[in-house]
């Protein structure tokens, strides 16, 4: 993927960037008193089980307190897409910090936020010109669903305020999105939530209990429930419908033949807005610029963030359709929503940097050549009795592991804490991967690399999960 010059690689004066794994400053005893970790058992952290500090990163490794590297197999949180520690990025954030650090996007307009909006257009299907930007994906969530009230409102549909989403489906936190997220875990203790979210099954094929022996089947079938929510509740108060291209939480769940298609006409008859929320699948995680592209459908929104900086700004975005763009371009009439630091000028500009990079250096030909056999090798996998469904898609990829591999027979959930959170995820952290263990749902590993990530590497990612998951099956089958 090209020889990247790193941060540390340009250091003339030998003075070190931020902390590193030689000093003996205690980060761990301080994090426990005054750090609050986010989505985090904060009772877990004590004297003997410290708190893992990364002091820094350097392609796609990164380094803790202690000196230990780390292969970053979930890309920071499905982030850090470029890798770690890029002098190139870094400069372009410096030079535009020197030429105008700061100027809000209320009123007034930035080079660095033109120009990225304008590529952002470029890149995104059909009619999706118009770009609001946020500080993150969550943000763009709860943007496009109130762009979807107004809109209606504009027109005269004052009852259309009712979303869609699916069933599992994470898609942020503000209180917005945390109603259109399905996860019942996380919206328990902030209930109640905005009104008007309505859920629908998954597509999880895997675990299908409608034409489980018929993929094609259970595609117009999962399609079919969106439109039956639709009618439920009355087209007149549906707003709008938010879908994942690959849904993130419960394990990367693909979508079978047929079902965009069935669900960009499901939308289209009842006037309903339909949004994809790629967050996570943008910007080359599936080997396409969006996964809209990838499944081969039309959104009328897309919400994004994350490796739209490759981790190294916060930033996120909403694209608009022209359509529901225009009704917001008279004179007398404005979307009533923003965020102070959305559309920062540091990072639209280490946006830009981040895109040109992804061009240039064939970033998303790297994760097309390498998805077969990162699928295979995965695959290759279930000769492991714990291991069950996999999927994914580009260099995004879940493993469901189960108790029985013919039945599909999954564990308590006693059990899965135990096998999960007891064993697998400590144990591959151990051995160096850092991945993530998914208990949203039935138990899943899940698998995010940089985009940069090589053959050799997917294959130490694969072999470090082959000993792992071998070790757990004698343990806990």
């Amino acid at each position: 993927m090209g020889d990247e010059v790193t941060i540390h690689e340009i250091i003339s004066d030998g003075m070190a960037v931020g902390d590193t794994e030689h000093e003996s400053h205690n980060y761990s005893e301080r994090a426990r008193r005054n750090l609050w970790l986010q989505f985090s058992r904060m009772g877990a952290y004590s004297e003997h089980n410290e708190v893992p500090v990364i002091v820094r990163g350097e392609g796609t490794k990164v380094f803790d307190a202690n000196g230990t590297s780390y292969f970053d197999g979930l890309s920071g949180l499905f982030t850090n897409s470029l890798g770690h520690g890029r002098a190139d990025i870094a400069a372009v954030a410096a030079t535009q910090m020197t030429e105008l650090a700061f100027f809000p996007l209320w009123t007034y307009a930035h080079p660095r936020a033109v120009e990225l909006a304008e590529k952002l257009a470029q890149l995104a299907p059909g009619d999706l010109n118009r770009v609001f930007f946020t500080n993150s994906g969550g943000e763009a969530v709860e943007s496009a669903w109130k762009l979807a009230r107004q809109y209606h409102k504009l027109r005269g549909d004052t009852d259309r305020y009712k979303v869609i989403s699916r069933d599992i489906a994470y898609h942020g936190t503000t209180l917005g999105a945390l109603s259109i997220t399905s996860v019942e875990a996380y919206r328990r203790p902030f209930e109640p939530l905005v009104p008007g979210a309505v859920k629908v099954p998954t597509i999880n094929f895997y675990r299908a209990k409608e034409h489980g022996d018929d993929l094609a089947a259970f595609g117009q079938w999962s399609a079919h429930q969106i439109e039956e929510a639709i009618l439920r509740e009355g087209p007149e108060t549906v707003a709008a419908v938010f879908l994942e291209p690959v849904q993130n939480a419960g394990g990367c769940f693909t979508p079978p033949p047929g079902y965009w298609k069935a669900v960009r006409e499901i939308c289209d008859r009842y006037g309903v807005i339909l949004v994809s929320d790629e967050v996570i699948c943008a910007f080359g995680r599936l080997g396409t610029w969006f996964g809209a592209e990838k499944f081969d459908y039309q959104p009328d929104i897309i919400t994004c963030a994350k490796g739209i900086t490759a981790g190294y700004a916060p930033l996120g975005a909403m694209i608009v359709s022209d359509r529901l763009a225009e009704p917001f371009q008279h004179e007398d009439t404005s979307f009533l929503h923003g965020f102070t630091w959305a559309g920062h000028p540091v990072a639209c500009a280490v946006s830009l940097k981040v895109l040109d990079i992804i061009e240039q250096e064939k970033v998303l030909e790297n994760v097309l050549s390498h998805e077969a056999h990162f699928r295979q090798s995965l695959q290759d996998l279930r000769d492991i009795p714990i291991v069950g469904d996999v999927r994914g898609s580009g260099y995004f990829w879940g493993i469901e592991l189960v108790k029985n591999q013919e039945t599909k027979e999954s564990w308590d959930s006693e059990a899965a804490e135990r096998l999960l959170r007891g064993f697998v995820s400590p144990e591959l952290f151990r051995r160096g991967l850092i991945c993530r263990a998914d208990d949203r749902g039935d138990p899943v590993i899940q698998l995010a690399p940089p985009l940069i990530s090589t053959r050799a590497e997917i294959d130490w990612i694969v072999g470090t999960l082959r000993e792992v998951f071998t070790e757990a099956a004698k343990k806990h089958v």
